[in-house]
């Protein structure tokens, strides 16, 4: 006996909508982190402003007003950026906080997940566990550094 139309076309819907199902149910039940990746050409797009970013940062911080070593600084600042703009991209993507990553860059803040991606990053450079610098205030450490950069450098020979 033959299968009826009818039959054959509700089996075909019934396997459709299960498909269709299932699939829907799997986006929906994957972990963020897994879907994180939506963004990340956004943050792709946003590398070359951040690598120069960091490196204009790294020159001032690191040399402390002395244009001499302002100039000096130029290269080795801008080899370090490169990486270290790569890194917090990927720690970007990793960690499911692309969103509040993206808003913080987009309005001049450093809020609570640029800290995070950023201490995840450090400890991946340094080669450190990924939470070991969790109770590290960066922030704290970042106005320090700021304030120290303000100040006359020594006079040579002065410590």
């Amino acid at each position: 006996m033959a299968p009826k139309p009818w039959a054959q076309a509700t089996a075909t819907l019934t396997t459709a909508s299960l498909t269709v199902a299932v699939l829907a149910s799997g986006a929906v039940l994957q972990p963020l982190a897994a879907r994180a990746g939506l963004l990340t050409p956004l943050l792709q797009l946003m590398r070359p402003q951040l690598e120069e970013r960091l490196a204009r940062v790294c020159v001032t911080m690191a040399s402390g007003g002395d244009r001499d070593l302002e100039r000096s600084l130029q290269d080795p600042c801008r080899q370090l950026a490169g990486p270290a703009s790569r890194c917090l991209v990927e720690e970007t993507d990793r960690s499911g906080r692309s969103l509040g990553v993206l808003s913080d860059l987009i309005g001049g803040r450093f809020g609570d997940d640029s800290e995070m991606v950023v201490k995840r990053c450090m400890a991946r450079m340094f080669g450190l566990p990924s939470g070991v610098l969790d109770a590290v205030p960066l922030r704290q450490l970042a106005q320090r550094f700021a304030e120290r950069s303000r100040q006359p450098a020594p006079a040579a020979g002065q410590p």
